[in-house]
């Protein structure tokens, strides 16, 4: 019996199967507000099969974007949008999710498909707050350092939008903290040179992160999972590493979370990354093991049976996909049969069934 397609159950919440649709950016929300492009993205993909959905990066604020075009979650008004989504994936028998962020010092840039370079105030975008005044690469904007006054009111916008996100109807939150991001970019030696108590020693550094996960697991149903998102290396010389992933994820366990997704990389435009098939499942493997708490492996996961042997084999908990559900929403359904395992099919696509 495959491991990849067995329910699986954190805190009440129970997975048909092991396959996450990771989050992933479309670039194709208005003024934060999903369109019908991504009812159908996501739709789609719990109707393939998977047992849980995660929508992208998700803003805490309008500043947090990373393009005009991100999906955001500020106000009431943007959690009613979403309500249509939730509802449809978990018709389906999927599970929704939802990854809530800030961007940082990655804020206000074009979308990828228009070189993703910056735009300015007179362009439609807006300033670039981050954890000190140090650009994310050559071309990017110089950032304002946030205040440490200003920080309990960030904090405040996670903890809102957690609550947004329940009102939603999500029922596994994820909190970024991965990918260059703001979290990340506090987290990090590199991008973090502040001198006060948010900067300088690895404690220092987790602070403003580890506050933010107090806020949202104080809001976020007890019931249900917490997962947190994080970037297990910079890639580079003296930048946060596995390490002090494992510090961190030791600490975010003590905090009411339930899993940790293992990315990597993002922080600087210059890292040399050395990508192959499953290239960062040994970040989730050696987390599992060193800090006791659930992980989730993503990076180049394609085939099937690579699929299957990290799960069973206990390397991680489940797989993220990204690329390979883009290419193919019904990935989980061609897997199931390469693994000789039965699946649901939804109804109205029986005749087509894979046997």
């Amino acid at each position: 019996m495959s491991l990849l397609f067995s329910p699986w159950t954190l805190r009440s919440q129970t997975f048909r199967n092991r396959v996450v649709v990771s989050p992933m950016c479309q670039y194709s929300s208005r003024d934060g507000f999903p369109t019908a492009w991504h009812l159908v993205h996501l739709g789609s993909r719990a109707v393939g099969g998977a047992g849980l959905i995660i929508m992208e990066a998700t803003a805490v604020t309008a500043e947090g974007r990373i393009t005009p075009g991100d999906q955001g979650i500020w106000t009431d008004e943007h959690a009613a949008a979403l309500k249509p989504i939730t509802h449809f994936i978990k018709s389906q028998g999927a599970v929704p999710g939802i990854q809530i962020a800030h961007a940082g010092r990655k804020a206000s840039t074009d979308a990828p498909w228009r070189g993703g370079v910056a735009i300015t105030p007179q362009q439609g975008g807006w300033p670039v707050l981050a954890p000190s005044t140090i650009p994310f690469g050559p071309q990017s904007p110089r950032p304002l350092a946030y205040g440490i006054e200003q920080l309990p009111a960030l904090i405040d916008t996670f903890r809102d939008a957690a609550r947004r996100a329940r009102d939603a109807g999500f029922e596994v939150l994820e909190i970024h903290m991965a990918h260059g991001y703001l979290l990340h970019e506090f987290l990090s030696p590199l991008s973090n040179q502040r001198t006060d108590q948010y900067g300088g020693t690895l404690a220092n550094r987790l602070r403003l992160p580890l506050a933010v996960t107090d806020a949202v697991r104080g809001v976020w149903p007890e019931a249900l999972p917490l997962f947190v998102r994080i970037s297990a290396t910079d890639w580079v010389s003296g930048g946060w590493d596995i390490e002090q992933s494992v510090v961190l994820a030791q600490e975010l366990k003590t905090r009411g979370v339930d899993l940790i997704d293992c990315s990597g990389g993002g922080l600087t435009p210059d890292a040399k990354i050395p990508a192959g098939p499953g290239y960062q499942t040994p970040f989730a493997t050696r987390i599992r093991r060193e800090a006791k708490i659930a992980t989730g492996a993503v990076g180049l996961i394609t085939d099937p049976h690579q699929a299957e042997q990290i799960v069973a084999t206990g390397l991680a908990d489940c797989v993220f996909l990204g690329r390979e559900l883009l290419r193919d929403p019904y990935w989980p359904q061609r897997a199931a049969k390469a693994l000789h395992t039965h699946t649901d099919w939804p109804l109205q696509y029986d005749r087509a069934r894979i046997e």
